[in-house]
């Protein structure tokens, strides 16, 4: 059983919110490379990242390294991460973004015509959107971290 309330107060990140009362959403469902819908309850069972970002957004392009190496940390290995583009632009300048990063360990999935950025009330990129196993959002960080921050891991380690 996870001792909840001494997770969030050992925690200091000051763009992470925490939900008090997980929230379940219908129908959360994006695109992929190719096109076709990925849902988000074909994961259920994992900790899943949505990150929402643009390639026109600086703080986006600082933080997707750090993304992209949390996805093959070995201490989550139940972890999925959605790098969410909201832009409404070419797959070009997308697979751009990820070559000039160095990314690796992610795909790019698209979030068009901007249906969840909307369902989840996002006001700016990059938003963060983190769900438990059984699917429920139960935090999200506003603005851009360092994914690779061992207090970060360490706290995410918990609900892995």
């Amino acid at each position: 059983m996870i001792n909840s309330s001494y997770a969030f107060e050992k925690l200091d990140l000051k763009n992470l919110v925490l939900i008090k009362n997980p929230k379940l959403y219908e129908e959360v469902v994006f695109m992929d490379l190719n096109q076709k819908n990925v849902n988000l309850d074909d994961f259920k069972g994992k900790l899943i990242i949505l990150n929402f970002w643009a390639t026109w957004c600086a703080p986006c392009k600082e933080e997707m390294p750090s993304l992209d190496k949390l996805q093959t940390n070995t201490k989550l290995n139940n972890l999925k991460i959605f790098a969410i583009n909201i832009d409404q632009e070419d797959l070009t300048k997308s697979k751009s973004f990820f070559k000039e990063l160095n990314i690796q360990n992610l795909e790019i999935y698209f979030d068009a015509p901007i249906t969840l950025a909307k369902k989840f009330s996002i006001r700016g990129v990059p938003t963060t959107i983190i769900f438990n196993k059984e699917g429920k959002e139960f935090a999200r960080v506003i603005g851009s971290i360092d994914f690779n921050d061992e207090e970060f891991i360490n706290w995410l380690k918990l609900y892995n």
